[in-house]
């Protein structure tokens, strides 16, 4: 091929290429580097080709193969450039890019090749001024606006990067990608129907442009038209498979959708898209556990500290998973992990304190809530958690301060209103105790209120009506507001309770009730309804007013003769009950239960006849006690709490950690000493050693957190002055 036919055959590759017929124009430069293969133009270009394909690994070989021919080739370095970014060795590209630039002062591309190279490496201010200097060199460079608005919009200068889009469309009014870009920011500035209206027109302009269907669901996911946003997301997806961020963005909106199985699905394909990408595994994480999926959201959390060991909020949040799941010191770690990484990070060290509290680390936990409230101020979440803990650790006063500060950043927080209710009703304050207690049915994890479409009872007369009660929370509850039902039959209407199978023979006992129902059974009809803990508000209870009459709940008649007959074999010796442990699964149990073992002291004590009344799991300590101790165990008899208080009527004395069973006994007048830890539940107030609820009982309360080795101390000096008192 002569030189003037091998030029003719570069200049219509040339030409091909311009216009966009990329397989004749590779075919020709081919044929030139045939004949001529040190011709630096053909290696050049056809490495263009190779990166506008996505062929980034060949397009880097060729263009430096055209460089080596040509050192001083500043276009090749220009585009080598683009292609080492698409590699994603943005050091290089930045190097190539400058190499470009000193080859060739005044070259406007380069200059914008290397603010996109900047950009991606997060630096943001180099990358303003390498487009602002590209469009000082070409003040109608299209490109060079819409990039440097990519570029303000990431420093979150809004103002400044609408006003680069609107410039390249003022240039160029069938710019899709400058109105597609301007619909970002106008979202990202509140601005959600013009930025809608912005993506429309670029799909207008160009509809197979996925960019765009993207943008237009992120605002329209923004304006809550969520069957729109999850249709611009799957087109966009339609017309790239592989668009991750796309599937990452469908998934995000399924999620606030409710849609969990569809919202896992989308983040694992953005996951398989984008398998190193440490933030796609947090969401993904954060969907399966709304899913429900806690171990794989476990991994999820996990999987992304492999990708990214330094990432705080991923460690947090693995934090709360261990947390939920009892994984205690695993959980601590991990806030711990987040600290190292950012030792500024308030939310790590709220969740710290909050699981320090609860592990009895009440002095740890309150550092470090203080030290998130230092940090953030305005974070009420720290401010509840520093007020759970402040009330742990004895300081009522201030952690009702603590909550009220936490409710006046976010007066609708029902975990801190309900904490503050518990906080009053145990500082004796019942008038706003009662009211603010009213928020637990707010609670994510409370359960809800009876649904039903007969309204909730204000307190009114009830002459010529019904009304449905009904337990909620635990047994030791319903037993000790069960009182309540007498005076709400004095009202005038006809009383229905519904309760669990469990306490319905014990709780039947009570006066004023007409008729029973237990879950699964239908409801009579009824005209209001009212949960047993919200009575103390209706009938506005005051420590003064507390209905304490005793006894108001009888065991079965024959099942109590039953049991004395049983217990007339045993010597008469006074006979007392032992509880040592409540269920497991209550959130207080770690501070309330004891081991068997802990009560050993009293096992010693002569002269007393000690029965178990310990249920669950803990009642298999009984059958190790040392040698020499007896436990008489007739627990497997006991089916229900009716069982239990016919064996308690024929006892001496119940003593008990805080649990159902003290309830039981100071609901049937007998007497019972129970057993609280440094932090008790609201009901035993503060500092009292008897119970205004139940005037059989006695208190023996932790006079430090944990100590529950003088507790027993105490215990055991009284029931041997107990003991003198009846010989």
């Amino acid at each position: 091929m002569t030189s003037i036919a091998l030029q003719q055959s570069f200049d219509l590759a040339v030409q091909h290429h311009r216009a966009g017929r990329l397989h004749e124009a590779e075919q020709l430069y081919r044929q030139v580097l045939a004949e001529q293969p040190e011709h630096a133009d053909a290696m050049h270009n056809l490495g263009a080709i190779a990166s506008r394909r996505g062929q980034n690994d060949i397009a880097v070989e060729l263009i430096r193969k055209a460089i080596a021919v040509r050192p001083n080739f500043a276009e090749a370095f220009s585009n080598l450039g683009n292609a080492l970014r698409d590699k994603g060795e943005l050091a290089e590209a930045i190097a190539a890019c400058r190499q470009a630039i000193a080859l060739r002062p005044a070259y406007a591309s380069a200059y914008n090749n290397l603010g996109n190279a900047l950009s991606d490496a997060g630096q943001l201010d180099q990358a303003i001024a390498a487009f602002q200097e590209a469009i000082a060199l070409r003040p109608n460079y299209l490109e060079a606006y819409s990039n440097l608005g990519n570029a303000l919009s990431g420093k979150g200068q809004l103002d400044e990067a609408i006003a680069a889009y609107r410039k390249a469309i003022a240039l160029n009014p069938n710019f899709p990608k400058a109105h597609s870009n301007l619909g970002n920011a106008l979202r990202q500035k509140g601005q959600v129907e013009e930025a809608i209206a912005a993506c429309r027109r670029a799909i207008a302009l160009k509809p197979n442009f996925p960019e765009a269907h993207c943008n237009l669901g992120n605002a329209l996911r923004d304006k809550g038209q969520l069957e729109h946003a999850v249709d611009s997301y799957r087109a966009a997806i339609g017309l790239r498979l592989n668009y991750a961020e796309a599937h990452g963005n469908l998934a995000s909106t399924l999620r606030k959708a409710g849609q969990f199985d569809d919202a896992v699905s989308a983040y694992q394909q953005a996951v398989a898209l984008k398998p190193d990408a440490p933030e796609l595994y947090v969401s993904l994480a954060v969907a399966l556990k709304e899913n429900g999926q806690v171990d794989q959201a476990l991994a999820a959390y996990q999987r992304a500290l492999a990708l990214k060991p330094d990432y705080p909020e991923a460690a947090s949040n693995l934090g709360n998973i261990l947390r939920e799941i009892g994984q205690t010191d695993e959980a601590v770690a991990a806030y711990r992990r987040a600290l190292a990484g950012e030792a500024d990070y308030p939310e790590a060290y709220c969740n710290l304190g909050n699981i320090l509290r609860e592990i009895g680390q009440v002095d740890e936990a309150i550092a470090a809530c203080r030290r998130a409230v230092a940090l953030k101020p305005d974070l009420a979440e720290a401010h509840s958690n520093l007020g759970n803990a402040l009330r742990d650790s004895g300081q009522i006063d201030q952690a009702i301060a603590a909550f009220r500060q936490a409710i006046a950043l976010k007066p609708n927080f029902a975990d801190s209103h309900h904490n503050l209710s518990l906080t009053l009703l145990h500082a004796g304050n019942f008038k706003q105790g009662w009211e603010e207690y009213e928020w637990r049915w707010k609670r994510k994890d409370f359960p809800p209120l009876l649904i039903c479409s007969q309204p909730q009872w204000d307190g009114s007369d009830l002459t010529n009506r019904t009304i449905l009660l009904h337990t909620e929370q635990g047994f030791g509850d319903a037993i000790q507001f069960v009182r309540y039902a007498p005076l709400v039959a004095e009202r005038g209407g006809k009383v229905i309770f519904g309760c669990d199978p469990v306490l319905r023979s014990l709780l039947q006992s009570i006066s004023g009730v007409t008729a029973w129902v237990t879950p699964g059974e239908a409801l009579p009809p009824f005209d209001v309804h009212c949960a047993l803990l919200s009575l103390p508000l209706m009938f506005q209870t005051t420590i003064e007013s507390i209905p304490a009459k005793v006894p108001y709940l009888f065991p079965d008649p024959k099942s109590v003769e039953s049991w004395r007959t049983r217990l007339a074999a045993y010597s008469p010796a006074p006979k007392v009950a032992l509880v040592w442990a409540g269920s497991p699964t209550h959130k207080n149990d770690r501070n309330r239960s004891i081991a068997l073992t802990a009560l050993a002291p009293l096992l010693r004590i002569p002269g007393v006849r000690f029965f178990s009344l310990q249920k669950g799991e803990a009642a298999a300590q009984a059958k190790t006690l040392p040698q020499g101790m007896e436990l008489v165990d007739w627990t497997q008899e006991l089916n229900d709490f009716s069982d239990t208080a016919a064996l308690i009527a024929n006892l001496d004395l119940v003593i008990s950690v805080d649990t159902a069973v003290v309830h039981v006994a100071g609901a049937m007048g007998k007497p019972v000493w129970t057993l609280l830890p440094f932090s008790p539940d609201w009901r035993w107030l503060r500092e009292r050693e008897d119970s205004p609820w139940y005037p059989s009982m006695r208190l023996f309360r932790q006079p430090s957190i944990r100590d529950w080795e003088s507790v027993i101390t105490r215990v055991s000096n009284a029931l041997s002055l107990w003991l003198g008192h009846r010989g």
